[in-house]
Parts: structure tokens; sequence; C-alpha cells
């Protein structure tokens, strides 16, 4: 895509976002874009980038690596999340290349993840991702069961835990998305006191058709990618 396009799309959603602020009286600034990259070129991430974006998202790790790779000498300052499912096999790349990570929901990768991060690097910001309506198509742990693997996680060294990721079905409705996002909204409220941590303060939901209801149940990231980038080849 052009850049003059891409650099158009980002700014209508960041109007979209601050709008969505100001309808629910929330500073514009507590809302986080996540612009999600994948099966893009490093080119238009690039074009983003010279617009201001700094946070992007990739679900193929291997796609996501070589991005960063290329981009990281011209580009340092960007901040990059793995939003996709992290196999056994794949979590070297990401402890080694990401950021973020937004998809934990198995100790095991966790455990991984924290063991294969590099020393000299910043402990890893990590989300669990919690399947909230229970989709059956969907990655993710049962509400019930977050608060025993968000205290594992934390007792992990090169692991942050900042909050809670989660991708519902498609809801046909703004009450039916609001409800939903609610739900996550009020199990993440629910985490805060036990946890007691100071940096609990990520709320990863919310995408291209519903980021508004999203912003008004909470979200302090809005993963947006067909608004930005636009349709991705399914293929």
């Amino acid at each position: 895509m052009m850049m003059q396009s891409l650099l158009s799309n980002l700014d209508a959603v960041r109007q979209r976002i601050a709008k969505a602020t100001r309808d629910c009286g929330r500073p514009a600034d507590t809302v986080c874009l996540l612009a999600v990259s994948k099966k893009f070129p490093a080119q238009d991430v690039q074009a983003m980038a010279q617009g201001g974006q700094i946070d992007f998202g990739e679900n193929y790790i291997q796609e996501g690596v070589e991005k960063i790779i290329s981009l990281k000498p011209t580009n340092p300052l960007l901040v990059w999340h793995c939003i996709g499912p992290i196999q056994s096999n794949k979590t070297k790349w990401v402890a080694e290349n990401f950021d973020w990570v937004h998809s934990i929901d198995r100790l095991k990768i966790a455990q991984r993840l924290s063991e294969q991060r590099p020393l000299g690097l910043k402990p890893l910001q990590v989300c669990l991702q919690v399947n909230v309506d229970g989709g059956a198509s969907k990655s993710g742990i049962a509400p019930d069961e977050v608060l025993a693997l968000a205290q594992a996680v934390m007792q992990l060294p090169q692991l942050q835990l900042r909050g809670l990721m989660t991708i519902p079905e498609p809801a046909d409705t703004y009450e039916l998305q609001l409800h939903v996002h609610q739900q996550t909204k009020k199990l993440f409220d629910e985490l805060k006191s036990p946890l007691s941590l100071q940096k609990f303060d990520t709320l990863s939901m919310g995408m291209t058709t519903d980021l508004e209801a999203a912003i008004h149940a909470g979200a302090t990231m809005v993963r947006v990618g067909t608004a930005l980038f636009g349709r991705r080849d399914v293929a």
C-alpha cells in the first residue's frame, strides 16, 4: 500500500480511538494502539513508523522475527508484541527478539520464555490470554484458572506480568461486544488485589471491528490490523 494511504489509515484509527475515549470520559493517552502487521511487508511497518507508530504486533513468529531483524538498524525504538500462539520449539525466537507476549496460556511456555530470555535484555512483558466467552475455536485459559497461572508466572525472573489479553468470538452488535469486554475488565479488576503488582496495568482487547466497545469497557491496548493495513490475503 502507498505510504500516504497507510498514514491516512493511521490518522483515521487514531481519531476513532480519540473519539471513543472522549465518549467515555477517558484521557486519550490511556489507550495504546498496537498495529497488527502480520502478512504485511516491513516497508509498510516502516511507513507507519514514520507516522509515529511505535508498537507493532505479529501473529506468526518467524515472519515477525524477520521484520524485527530487518528494521532494527533503522528503527531501534519500535516495540514488538507477539500476539499469536507459541509452540515450544519457537519460544527461543520469541524470547530473544520480542518485547511483549500477549498470548501466554500455559505455564510451560512461560517457563521456557523466562529461561531463554537473554540476561542483557529487559524482562519480557507478558499478558495472559483468557478465553473469556468460552469460544471453542479460541486459545486462552479459562477465567477461573487465571489467578493460579498469574501467580506462577509472577515467580519467573525474566518475565514481568502486565495484564490480560482476549480474542472473543465476533459479536453482531455493539451491546454484545461491550458485554463480553466488560466481563474481561471485571476479571482484570478482580485480579489486581490478590496479585498486588504495581504494573498490572494492561488490558489488551478490541480490534478493528470492536475497538470502541473495548475502549468503553476499559481496554488499555487495542490491536488493529485491517483498518490500518487493509485486508490480508487469505492464502
